[in-house]
């Protein structure tokens, strides 16, 4: 018996809202959707859940003061991937870049605030 994978939870305050945003605005695809209060975004071989909560993650805060993330996404091509975005009227919280532990990244919000990376090596 082995543990085959991990499923991120973010919370939002707007289902439908969250759901629009990871499908028309990233291109992802939902997965499921159990009622009116969760679903399951899929990311090519990943998924994530989403919850509908009443209040505002307030991990939102703590994250965007730390310079942490809450999802990291994986792509081949981060540069196309930004384009792809900015032409889906995503906003880039930092363009493209390289870091110093190789890899090229770019940072996005989504519709609720959670702070997404998105990331290729090089």
């Amino acid at each position: 018996m082995a543990i085959s994978g991990a499923i991120p939870q973010l919370r939002t305050t707007d289902l439908r809202s969250s759901i629009h945003f990871y499908t028309a605005k990233l291109g992802l695809s939902l997965e499921f959707q159990y009622e009116d209060f969760y679903a399951g975004i899929r990311a090519g071989n990943q998924i994530f859940h989403l919850k509908l909560v009443d209040v505002k993650d307030p991990s939102i805060q703590f994250v965007e003061e730390g310079e942490h993330f809450h999802l990291y996404l994986e792509t081949s091509d981060v540069t196309a991937m930004a384009a792809v975005l900015k032409a889906n009227g995503v906003p880039l919280v930092k363009d493209v870049h390289e870091t110093p532990w190789g890899t090229k990244e770019a940072v996005i919000k989504d519709d609720q605030g959670h702070t997404l990376y998105l990331g290729q090596r090089r």
